[in-house]
């Protein structure tokens, strides 16, 4: 064993900066060996041929994940490794370069089989895992500089690796597979372990990923049942179980395989609930021991864990594929708050209508536009989604509500109403106390019409359309 400073003849300088960044070791490593020219400068130069490369490089993401200063950060930005790393792969025709330990045994082994040399097949694979490698890398570095600021970049770069191949896509006849952002603080599985049940689907996590959102915005016991990537029913409650029932009441048909997710431990009680329905994915910070005895008589249910308690440093923008490009925007994370907003009828709303009215409101913004919530005792009612119209989603949320009355009800709308037959509709059912965005040229016959009816109307400002 030598070190690099012996093999290139020259000392390591400036902290280490620079060592492997010499003629000597990289036309060593890119020589083509069957030409002559090639050849007669190796000879001339006294130049040694390397023919295996493994290279660590500087572990930048983890540093970045450390949430080290940025002068720390940037030691650990590597140039010599990848460097070497691309001149092997480069010429994987008489070189060979291992960047994955995975990967350290089959080498080996075929080494020990084969003599000095690896095959071309080999070096030829190796070659493109090298350069994917450093690809990987080299997104985690331009992506650390590019959430510097606070512009979209001009070159929007990244760099996903899979986790998982999936069962199928959104249909049968689709594959499908789960990748992971390299260079992500979290995703949507880390930390999460799967006590029972089949593998997740494509539209498993689908539903998965807009649940976490949902009872994540609580501080209350909080329980979300998603169907179609569409809350069918959401409620809080003084306990896990008291959350659930009032969530499943809702609409108890379409709970039906539905994605549970709860941001309070599952306890034996709640369990007990929980196995007397059909559910495909469940998914909780905790489950007591006898609660899990309990799910696992089901042989179908997924149970998640979720033991991820890091808190997210900075939101990704939100992306969109479309033919041949990306739609990007920010994340729909901001609430306004409740002294932002402006009561625009007469009447104001009670405490318990306020309360209501965030809780709806919070429920709304996961809700496919055009977005209805009915909601009361901090439970839904009845949710309206995915209508091309407002005022049919309205008839379908209040159609939908299992209630005896709404009388007292609150409703939620992702957007304005653009006229007053979709509060009409609602006001005869019960509704009492309205919280809407606001910006329709006809918002005073909107407010006429709650005025008249004697109803509180509250005024957002701020709209949370999901397409």
């Amino acid at each position: 064993m030598r070190a690099i400073e012996d093999f290139t003849g020259f000392p390591e300088i400036m902290d280490g900066r620079v060592k492997t960044l010499h003629p000597r070791l990289y036309a060593g490593l890119l020589a083509v060996r069957d030409d002559q020219a090639h050849v007669d400068a190796a000879s001339e130069h006294d130049i040694e041929y390397v023919d295996l490369v493994c290279v660590n490089l500087y572990p930048f993401e983890r540093a970045v994940a450390s949430r080290l200063p940025p002068a720390q950060i940037i030691e650990n930005i590597d140039i010599g490794g990848p460097t070497m790393i691309r001149a092997a792969a480069k010429n994987f025709s008489f070189a060979a370069v291992v960047t994955s330990p995975e990967s350290y045994d089959a080498v080996l082994d075929e080494l020990r089989g084969a003599g000095s040399q690896l095959s071309m097949p080999t070096r030829e694979s190796l070659a493109a895992e090298a350069f994917a490698y450093t690809a990987r890398y080299d997104t985690a570095v331009a992506r650390w500089f590019a959430e510097k600021s606070e512009d979209f970049p001009p070159l929007l770069v990244r760099a996903y690796e899979k986790v998982t191949d999936l069962p199928y896509g959104e249909n049968p006849h689709q594959r499908a597979a789960y990748y992971q952002q390299v260079g992500a603080r979290m995703h949507l599985l880390s930390q999460v372990q799967q006590h029972h049940g089949k593998q997740l689907s494509f539209n498993n996590l689908l539903d998965l990923d807009s649940a976490r959102d949902i009872v994540r915005d609580f501080d209350e016991p909080a329980c979300v049942i998603l169907k179609h990537n569409n809350p069918c029913g959401a409620a809080l409650g003084s306990s896990a179980q008291e959350a659930y029932e009032r969530a499943f009441a809702t609409d108890p048909l379409s709970a039906f395989g539905g994605v549970i997710a709860f941001n309070r431990p599952v306890d034996a009680a709640t369990a007990e609930k929980l196995s007397e329905q059909f559910v495909e994915v469940l998914f909780a910070p905790a489950y007591e021991e006898a609660a899990l005895e309990i799910l696992q008589r089901k042989p179908s249910i997924r149970i998640l864990e979720n033991d991820e308690r890091r808190t997210t440093v900075a939101i990704e923008p939100d992306i969109k594929q479309v033919m041949g490009g990306l739609l990007v925007q920010d994340h729909d994370v901001e609430f306004a708050d409740r002294t932002e907003m402006e009561v625009v009828t007469k009447r104001h709303p009670t405490d318990d209508e306020w309360r209501d009215l965030m809780f709806a409101w919070k429920i709304c913004k996961p809700v496919r536009s055009n977005a209805i919530v009915l909601a009361r005792d901090e439970a839904t009612a009845g949710i309206g989604a995915g209508q091309m119209s407002r005022v049919d989603s309205v008839r379908l949320a209040v159609d939908k509500s299992r209630l005896d009355s709404l009388a007292g009800a609150v409703l939620a709308s992702d957007a304005f109403f653009p006229f007053s037959d979709g509060p009409e509709i609602a006001i005869g059912a019960g509704v009492t106390a309205i919280i809407q965005p606001g910006g329709s040229r006809r918002d005073p016959e909107v407010v006429e019409a709650a005025d008249a009816a004697g109803i509180a109307m509250v005024f957002t400002s701020r709209r949370h359309f999901r397409h």
